[in-house]
C-alpha cells in the first residue's frame, strides 16, 4: 500500500505545527508589530535582495526533545529575516556550531529555514517571539508573549533547559518554577527545577559576548555537554 507510512503523522509534531501557525499570526504587541514590519521593509543593505519574514518567529526542533534551549527574542536581521530563531546571524553561528559539536545538531551552520538543519533531542525557542527594538522587550510585551512559551512547554517533555542569558534564566524560572531561594544566573550555573528538571545557565551567544571572549567555544560546549549528561 504505497503512501501508507507517509500518511501516519506524529501527534506531538502535528500539535507543535498547529501552535507555530498560531504564533506566526500573533499581533498582540503594537510596538513589536510596527518594528518587525519596518525592519522587513527597510532591510539591511547586505540582504536587500531577500524577502524578510517580518512576523513572529516560533520555536523549532525535535518534538521529543529532552533539551530546551531558551534565548531572548529573534534578531532583527536574523530570525526576523529568515523566519527561524537563531538562523542567519552570528549568534546562531555560535549556537548551532556548539550544538553540532555536542551531538544535538546535524550540521554546524544555519542560514535559512530550508538549509537542512535538523536538531536531535533539542528544541530551540525564545520567550519573546518578535524582534524588539534594541533587543529590549518591554515587560508588557514579555507578558503578552508568555502564553506562547507556556503552550510550547505543555507540548514538550523537556528535562533540561539551557538559558542563554539572565533574561532567559528568569523566564525559565517563571514558567517552570518556583524555586526558593531563587538561584542566581551565571555561566555554568545549575539549578534543580520542580518535576525533576534542571536549569543550566550560559552567557548569551551575542556578538557582545563572543567577540570579547566573555563566552568562548569551550565554555559554551561545556554547558551543552553537561546538558547531555542530565538529559541521559
Amino acid at each position: 500500500m504505497a503512501g501508507t507510512a507517509s500518511a501516519v503523522t506524529d501527534p506531538a509534531h502535528e500539535r507543535l505545527e498547529d501552535l507555530r501557525a498560531e504564533v506566526v499570526g500573533c499581533r498582540r504587541c503594537p510596538r513589536l508589530v510596527a518594528w518587525r514590519e519596518q525592519v522587513a521593509r527597510e532591510k539591511r543593505a547586505a540582504f536587500r535582495d531577500q524577502e524578510y519574514w517580518g512576523r513572529p518567529v516560533p520555536g523549532f526542533g525535535d518534538p521529543a526533545a529532552g533539551l530546551l534551549v531558551l534565548g531572548l527574542a529573534p534578531a532583527a536581521h536574523g530570525g526576523n529575516r529568515t523566519g527561524r530563531v537563531f538562523t542567519g546571524d552570528r549568534s546562531g553561528d555560535w549556537l548551532f556550531a556548539s550544538l553540532h559539536r555536542t551531538g544535538f545538531a546535524n550540521q554546524p551552520r544555519s542560514v535559512s529555514r530550508d538549509d537542512g538543519l535538523a536538531l536531535t533531542d533539542c528544541y530551540v525557542t525564545a520567550p519573546v517571539k518578535c524582534a524588539p527594538p534594541d533587543n529590549r522587550p518591554l515587560p508588557q510585551e514579555r507578558d503578552n508573549c508568555a502564553p506562547w512559551l507556556t503552550a510550547e512547554l505543555n507540548l514538550l517533555d523537556v528535562r533540561v533547559v539551557v538559558a542563554l542569558g539572565a533574561f532567559a534564566w528568569d523566564q525559565a524560572l517563571r514558567h517552570l518554577g518556583p524555586v526558593r531561594p531563587k538561584p542566581r544566573f551565571g555561566h555554568g550555573a545549575e539549578a534543580p527545577l520542580p518535576a525533576g528538571r534542571f536549569l543550566l545557565g550560559s552567557y548569551h551567544v551575542s556578538q557582545q559576548n563572543t567577540s570579547t571572549r566573555k563566552l568562548t567555544e569551550e565554555m559554551l560546549d561545556s554547558v551543552f555537554l553537561r546538558a547531555r549528561e542530565l538529559v541521559r
